[in-house]
Order: structure tokens, then C-alpha cells, then sequence
């Protein structure tokens, strides 16, 4: 039996005739079949809201009974091959590469602590807010978001009025932050995974974050002012009476360091050796950096002190939760990509349209507030991944012809991520911690009211100056 199923993968894996790109004709599917894809979106925006103990306890078979609901009719309609040939193409081009590198890096910065108590005065809260949004490029979003936001909160807990600080937090270190590299957040990698290269994205995206960063931090420091001076501003005793900041779990840096390391790496070493999986290449260089990338997680996890993570509350929940999202996610979006790549001839060419001029240019504003609106209300990363392929879904094309366009879907997805809680996955993590420390967080309608005031006239002014 042992001998027939090892004869049998050998076949169905490597056998010529069974090696095929998992390409689908999009300008055959009809719209039903986005269906699951837009399910587990509207589920994962939602749910939280609305029936928060239900997701919490099955988010992972709601995501499988969308996931299901696509690969199950997919496997009748085409055959049992082609569906496995998509999900091999999933998993291993671009599911695995990017589960890991989060994965890397929520274990790595969860070794970081920052422990101590300074007084939240508007000088220091501008400077943290100012650390984070350095740190969101370098260990993710969501790595930053969670080392920083506790020292902040602790910093503040002696005052009235502490919503706006985790409010601009939430702006700056959880999303406009990490626009700086492919590190950052989860759109970018993805476009690195498409072949978009690092230093693309470092220089392109440069002037946009330096320039969302400083005016965020100026209109941040001024209300902080404004509600420092209050008389009744300051509590009567300081809950975490002030303390030197002290640094924990530092050899954490150096392995966050080797993270960056083996990104680089895959971006630059071009071997020429591959082998293929049902049709899908499998590159050394990418083997080698998500080998890499799981081996400094590891040696993360041994060296950094039990007590270290304990105090940054450290758990697996989080990335257990974005792993099993994005299984489904990756596997969903497979026809709505189909069917975007098919352009006018597919069943979304009232899309291409609204984003194309009838010479067939593109139109860069639309691309940035499509992108960007879907990214706060949805999640930015399929979102990015929606509109690359609109635009051409050719990184080298996107790159040297269609900058712009490229630079549009950049911004819109990683910036506008911060309209709502759902936008992307720290805000709704940050909120959840700023709510358990007894911080009157605003509902997801509150909320929106202080982005669509703060952020929204500044996305019209970045609009008129880049595109």
C-alpha cells in the first residue's frame, strides 16, 4: 500500500503531462464564483462586530466552509487535478512565503519587551508614536503595534483623555508606518512575492510615508498639548507611578535583522535552480529565506526567557487566527483573480473600466481610492492583490511602465487600512488591548468618525500632489 501511494504522489506530482501553470480562463467564470471570497471578507468584517463570541470560537470553520464552497464546485466544474494544481499554487507561491514571514515576525518581536514607566506628556507620547512608526517597517505592523503599544498605554494611564493617543497609534504605527518596506505590512510583501522589488518599495514609498508620518505626528502633538493643559486633566495618583525604561529579549533585534537578511536575500541571489510542483516553480532562494526565516523564529522562541514573553502577554491566538484567514483568503481569490487578468472580456470589465481611461491608461486617483476604501473596510492585503492584478498583475510592467499605478495601489492599500478597526489586523488587536487597560475605546462608527476627520483631507491632498 506504502509503495502504491508513494507511486502514485510521484505521478501526480512530477509526472510532464501533469505539469501545468494553474491558470484559469477568467472570461469564462460568471461572478458566482467570487462568492466565497467576498464571504470570508464580509465574514471577517462583521462577525467581530456583531457576533464577536461566535467568530472568536469558530472563525476557522466559517473560513472552511467558504473555502469548501469554492474548491468543492470548482472540482466538478473543471476536475479533481486542476483543483489540486490551484491549491498547490496557492500554498506554496504565495500562501507559505507569507504566513511565514508574519509568523517570523510575531515571534521574534514577541521576545522584545519594553518595561518601565515614563510620564505621557505630549513631548514623549509624539516620540514613541515616532519610534513605532520607524520600528512598523523594520518588524511589521503588527510586531511594532504589539511592543509598543503597552509602554504607551502605561505611559498615559494617569490621564483623562487618552483616546486620541491610541486613536493616532493606531494610524501611524499600525498601518501608514509600515508603507516603508515589504516588511511591513502584508500588501507589500505580497507585491515582493509578485516580483516587486524591495528597493522599489523603499524608494518609491519613501516621500509618501515620510511626508503622512510628519504631518500625522504635528496635528497629533498639538491635540495632546490641548488636552495636557486641562486643569483636570491629570489623575490625582498615577496608577504606574514613573520608572526607567529597560530593554528585554535585545538579541531579538539581531535576529529581526537576519529576517531582513533573508528577504534581501531572495531579492538579489538568483541561483537558476528550481524544481516544480504540479505546474508551480519552487526557487531555492525562496526556499532558502523561508527556511531561514523559521529557523531564526525558532531560535527566537529557545533563547528569549520565558518571563520576557509572559510580559508582553505573548500567545499564539493571533497568528493562528491570520493563518488559518488567509488559507481560505488565498484560495478564494483564486477566480476573482481569474477574472480580473481577463480584463474587458471578464465579468468585472465595469471595474476596469471605472479605473481606466478609454485610451486603456490607467487612472491613478481611482486606483488609490479604490484600493485604499476597499482596504478599510475589507482587508488591505487581498485587496492589494485585487488591483496589482487589475492594473496588469506583471510586477516588471507595474515597475518600469505603470510606476504610478503601482505606487497608487501601495498607498491606497496600506495607508487607508487605518479608516476602520477592520481595516487591518493590529488595529482591531491594539483596540482590544487599549479596551482591557480601561480605555474608553470609541465604537467602530466613533472610530471612523476621527479618520474620516483626520485622515480623509489628507488623502485628497496626497492625491493632488502624486497622481
Amino acid at each position: 500500500m506504502k509503495s502504491l501511494l508513494s507511486r502514485f504522489l510521484y505521478v501526480l506530482l512530477l509526472s510532464p503531462g501533469l505539469l501545468f501553470a494553474a491558470e484559469v480562463d477568467g472570461s469564462s467564470l460568471s461572478l458566482a464564483w467570487s462568492i466565497p471570497f467576498v464571504g470570508i471578507l464580509l465574514s471577517i468584517a462583521l462577525f467581530p462586530l456583531f457576533a464577536s463570541h461566535i467568530w472568536h470560537h469558530h472563525f476557522g470553520k466559517i473560513t472552511a466552509f467558504w473555502t469548501l464552497l469554492f474548491l468543492v464546485p470548482f472540482a466538478f466544474a473543471f476536475s479533481l487535478h486542476d483543483t489540486v494544481a490551484v491549491i498547490v499554487h496557492a500554498l506554496f507561491a504565495e500562501y507559505l512565503p507569507f504566513i511565514i514571514l508574519l509568523f517570523s515576525l510575531y515571534t521574534i518581536s514577541g521576545g522584545i519587551l519594553v518595561w518601565g514607566n515614563l510620564r505621557g506628556s505630549p513631548r514623549l507620547n509624539t516620540a514613541l508614536l515616532a519610534i513605532g512608526v520607524l520600528l512598523a517597517s523594520l518588524m511589521g505592523t503588527t510586531g511594532a503595534a504589539m511592543l509598543m503599544i503597552r509602554p504607551l498605554l502605561r505611559a498615559n494611564d494617569n490621564r483623562k483623555h487618552r483616546v486620541h493617543v491610541v486613536v493616532f497609534f493606531i494610524f501611524l504605527v499600525a498601518n501608514i508606518g509600515g508603507g516603508l518596506t515589504p516588511l511591513g505590512d502584508p500588501p507589500l510583501f505580497l507585491g515582493f512575492l509578485k516580483g516587486v522589488s524591495f528597493f522599489w518599495t523603499i524608494e518609491h514609498m519613501l516621500l509618501p510615508v515620510l511626508l503622512s508620518s510628519a504631518v500625522l505626528l504635528v496635528v497629533f502633538y498639538f491635540i495632546d498639548r490641548y488636552f495636557y493643559a486641562r486643569e483636570d486633566e491629570l489623575l490625582p495618583s498615577d496608577p504606574s507611578p514613573d520608572s526607567p525604561l529597560r530593554l528585554y529579549g535585545t538579541i531579538n533585534f539581531l535576529l529581526l535583522g537576519g529576517v531582513v537578511g533573508a528577504v534581501l536575500l531572495s531579492g538579489v541571489w538568483k541561483p537558476g535552480v528550481a524544481f516544480t510542483v504540479m505546474g508551480t516553480p519552487i526557487e531555492l532562494q525562496n526556499l532558502v529565506r523561508d527556511l531561514l526565516m523559521v529557523g531564526l523564529a525558532l531560535a527566537s522562541l529557545k533563547i528569549t526567557p520565558a518571563q520576557v514573553r509572559a510580559g508582553n502577554d505573548f500567545d499564539w491566538g493571533p497568528i493562528l487566527e491570520v493563518a488559518k484567514l488567509f488559507a481560505g483568503i488565498f484560495l478564494t481569490i483564486v477566480p476573482v483573480l481569474a477574472i480580473l487578468r481577463a480584463g474587458s472580456e471578464g465579468r468585472m470589465a465595469g471595474l476596469v473600466a471605472a479605473v481606466t481611461h478609454p485610451d486603456g491608461s490607467p487612472i491613478d486617483a481611482m486606483y488609490f481610492w479604490m484600493s485604499g476604501l476597499l482596504s478599510g473596510f475589507l482587508d488591505n492585503a487581498p485587496t492589494y492583490l485585487v488591483f496589482f492584478n487589475l492594473a496588469s498583475g506583471d510586477a516588471q510592467v507595474m515597475m518600469n511602465d505603470l510606476p504610478q499605478t503601482l505606487l497608487a495601489v501601495s498607498m491606497g492599500s496600506v495607508f487607508m487600512g487605518a479608516l476602520s478597526y477592520i481595516g487591518n489586523a493590529p488595529n482591531f488587536m491594539v483596540k482590544a488591548i487599549a479596551d482591557q487597560r480601561g480605555v474608553p475605546m470609541p465604537s467602530f462608527f466613533g472610530y471612523m468618525g476621527w479618520s474620516c476627520a483626520i485622515l480623509l483631507p489628507w488623502f485628497v491632498l496626497l492625491t493632488l500632489f502624486f497622481f
